[in-house]
């Protein structure tokens, strides 16, 4: 396990067409702070994120309802869809000339770690700009489980700065930054690890469940702290104790050791 400082990089981000974005909704706390830091590198910045909430629709698109957006102001968009037809829609349909070249997806109203990424659709908007080509990184800031209140202090104080050193550093096609920020004060921040993506333990999904007026029983799903031994270079290990995760997740899902021991078995079945 590595542990970093916090980067102290001044990346010059002022040619960048910046898109912003999430799924909390374009009226979030997360995305207005993710918006100010994105106009602090460049004044090129547009903003285009649901007109709702839609937390957990992972990489879904609008198919079976008319896909519609409002303009607020000139680069400010709301959308009624996903955040995957939000980053659709924003290269394609509603920002004219030159395509943005970074995507900024959130900041997340909690963390975006472990298997959680594939219900995430925070990632999910930073995996559709990287299917188009644009370099993309999600940003989420963790909160304590069963906290009614959130303290942005950590992914206000490390935004900028960090999204300007992984800028700078680059990262090749296929490729997206999952940048997650700990549950902790400003100031508090014990530094920056580049990790390896997590795995919770199934026990830790909790089902609350409860009787509407009707009598009928009903269900929120949620998470309980996991009180299991956390594994080091994880993106969970590395949030838990302090410090800004930083994972790169590439988008080919394919597994090369079991593809090999597929095509070694099917060796036998003859063929051409």
């Amino acid at each position: 396990m590595a542990v970093y400082p916090l980067p102290d990089v001044a990346a010059d981000l002022s040619a960048h067409r910046i898109l912003v974005t999430n799924d909390d909704g374009f009226t979030s706390e997360g995305i207005e702070l993710l918006e100010r830091a994105a106009r602090r590198l460049s004044d090129d910045v547009w903003l285009v994120a649901p007109e709702y909430e839609q937390s957990g629709t992972g990489h879904s698109l609008t198919l079976t309802q008319p896909l519609r957006f409002r303009a607020l102001d000139e680069r400010h968009f709301a959308v009624r869809g996903t955040p995957t037809d939000c980053v659709l829609l924003a290269v394609n349909q509603i920002i004219e000339g030159r395509r943005p070249t970074l995507v900024l997806s959130g900041v997340n109203r909690g963390a975006n770690m472990g298997e959680d990424i594939t219900y995430s659709g925070t990632v999910a908007a930073a995996m559709e700009g990287t299917l188009l080509g644009i370099p993309s990184i999600a940003l989420s800031q963790s909160i304590y489980p069963g906290a009614t209140s959130i303290d942005w202090g950590a992914a206000s104080e490390c935004l900028e700065s960090v999204v300007r050193w992984i800028v700078s550093v680059g990262w090749g096609r296929e490729v997206l930054m999952n940048v997650n920020f700990p549950d902790a004060r400003r100031g508090a921040v014990t530094g920056m690890e580049i990790t390896l993506q997590g795995q919770r333990d199934p026990a830790d999904i909790l089902f609350d469940e409860r009787v509407d007026t009707r009598g009928q029983t009903y269900f929120w799903i949620g998470y309980r702290r996991s009180r299991e031994e956390l594994h080091d270079d994880t993106d969970i290990k590395a949030v838990r104790e302090g410090r800004v995760s930083v994972t790169p997740l590439h988008l080919d899902l394919t597994h090369i050791e079991a593809r090999r021991l597929l095509q070694e078995a099917a060796e036998g079945l003859g063929g051409v």
